[in-house]
């Protein structure tokens, strides 16, 4: 099954961090990763910086756009009023079939401010157990996904993530 996670950090740097340990795991075989995009709000910043690093073919050239597509849309559209209800709507209309729903995008847009990061999976066929182990003691929080609640409860206890 193809999940769709959004896990936050505590600091810019723990992102990249948990990448690593994603890449890692990846490499022993205890996940799949169809692609991902890490997103650092360094302290002082006006806006987050996004960084998703793939080679260069149409999957993912599409996948970039994704990424381009909701970060933008829930971080450089205006920050109040109606210009963010109108930003978020347009979001909801354009990930549309991909499990992500409205509340998820407002829960990852007020959880990612200044001074933390989160790494954005969309990943396969991962042993949750094993790979859970590897991200003990990184401050994560999971905020966002589109496996069913049953299945979040399974992935938080294992990864220790707490409520979205």
């Amino acid at each position: 099954m193809t999940t769709f996670t959004v896990w936050k950090f505590d600091t810019p740097e723990r992102a990249e961090q948990a990448l690593t340990i994603i890449e890692n795991a990846s490499a022993d075989g205890l996940v799949q990763v169809v692609d991902h995009a890490v997103v650092v709000w360094p302290k002082g910043a006006p806006a987050p910086e996004t960084h998703h690093e793939h080679e260069n073919t149409w999957r993912h050239t599409g996948w970039g756009a994704f990424w381009g597509l909701v970060v933008g849309g829930l971080f450089l559209v205006p920050v109040a009023g109606a210009a963010v209800g109108a930003g978020i709507g347009a979001l909801v209309k354009a990930t549309e079939g991909t499990g992500i729903d409205r509340e998820q995008l407002e829960t990852i847009r007020a959880e990612i401010t200044e001074g933390t990061s989160a790494l954005f999976l969309v990943t396969d066929h991962g042993n949750l157990d094993r790979l859970g182990e590897r991200f003990h003691g990184l401050h994560k929080k999971l905020i966002a996904t589109n496996l069913t609640d049953g299945e979040q409860e399974i992935l938080r206890e294992t990864f220790g993530g707490g409520n979205p």
